[in-house]
């Protein structure tokens, strides 16, 4: 069979991959798109789509902030099923030391542009009347948004398709130095070829270091209005940094149809995706403490997913030390919707030696390739 030759091969059609596929193709590149499964069934179907800036780090910070610039300035474009909706986020504070937290992160947030409102006990109430009374307060982040990932990632893919980008279904067994090889014995042959496969990747390029995270999400009957901006408590920070232990957060979301999407989860070490049962109760149980009247509400689907995750929280975007013809776009664990858009951009800076309006730097694989080389 005759290799196929591309300028660049996508390995992984969720919406990292669909991203890199889109960017690439519009800048006149010839672009393979590679999935075994169809498209955006992994990461992408158990996201819950939030556009969210996070702090953990300066570079977490910085690539959460240039996607969803990204995406706001696309936002005309999407299609009505991606559901884009520029909810904001509200960073909910229990106590008086969460709402310490708060004033922290407005500092931060706002000393880099980003705008923000404290909200004190009543006017948290006012926003969110079904949040339960006493709560301190919280920190409103306007310009958050949330969207549907599978339609969001099918519009990327398709804009990539209308570029001239190809698309290929089948599953990979080889990957590297210049080649990628399919089951079916089809070969493809490329300069550039981008491993953006999630918690799939390390299996398909080996030397670095890609966990996987297992996460519960269930939805609700319709109840438009219930909830009217992503909550998130700001204890899941805290639970966010675990790398080990099982953790449950409260974090719900208002989807465009009237329904309420909650999280989360985070499992590692658990390689099936059947719904756990003590794990999926400790989540709506954590829901129903921050809003008593979900109790009331039919739950009409729980799901599970798997997201990549790696040790220091940042995505692994750029060349595998080693190769100089495989990049990696993977490890975005649960922010893979908000950074898609600025992964692609970084990635094409790096193919086509432009500069990038970010540090690429802190994401660069070699960086955990050098120190598990060290373990």
């Amino acid at each position: 069979m005759i290799p196929l030759a591309y300028d660049v091969v996508i390995i992984g059609a969720g919406i990292v991959g669909a991203a890199c596929a889109d960017e690439c193709a519009r800048h006149g590149m010839r672009v393979a798109l590679i999935d075994r499964d169809g498209v955006g069934g992994g990461a992408t179907a158990a996201g819950m789509g939030h556009l969210v800036v996070m702090d953990d780090s300066d570079a977490q910070f910085a690539l959460t902030r240039y996607s969803q610039l990204l995406w706001q300035q696309l936002r005309s474009d999407l299609p009505a099923d991606v559901e884009y909706e520029a909810c904001g986020t509200i960073w909910v504070a229990a106590d008086d030391q969460e709402m310490a937290e708060v004033y922290r992160k407005r500092a931060y947030y706002e000393r880099s542009g980003v705008p923000t409102v404290v909200l004190d006990q009543r006017a948290l109430e006012r926003l969110e009347p079904n949040l339960r009374k006493g709560l301190a307060g919280g920190l409103l982040v306007p310009e958050d948004g949330v969207l549907y990932p599978p339609c969001a990632a099918q519009f990327l893919r398709e804009r990539a398709l209308a570029a001239q980008a190809k698309l290929h279904l089948g599953s990979v067994l080889e990957a590297g130095k210049g080649r990628v090889r399919l089951s079916d014995g089809q070969e493809f042959v490329a300069p550039a070829i981008v491993n953006a496969a999630g918690t799939w990747a390390p299996e398909l390029t080996p030397g670095f270091v890609v966990k996987k995270r297992k996460g519960h999400l269930a939805i609700t009957d319709r109840s438009p209005g219930f909830v009217r901006h992503q909550l998130v408590e700001l204890g899941y920070l805290k639970s966010a940094h675990s790398l080990t232990e099982d953790s449950v957060a409260f974090n719900v979301q208002p989807r465009r149809t009237g329904q309420i999407l909650i999280g989360s989860s985070r499992q590692y070490e658990v390689e099936h995706s059947e719904v756990d049962d003590g794990i999926l109760v400790r989540m709506l149980r954590r829901a129903q403490q921050y809003m008593p009247d979900l109790a009331a509400m039919s739950i009409i689907r729980v799901w599970t997913g798997f997201r990549a995750a790696t040790p220091d929280k940042l995505p692994l975007i750029g060349p595998l030390p080693g190769d100089p013809t495989l990049f990696l776009a993977t490890g975005h664990e649960g922010l893979g919707i908000t950074t898609s858009l600025a992964t692609a951009r970084l990635l094409l800076d790096q193919l086509t030696g432009r500069p990038s309006a970010i540090a690429m730097e802190p994401y660069l694989p070699s960086r955990l390739v050098r120190e598990h080389a060290h373990v």
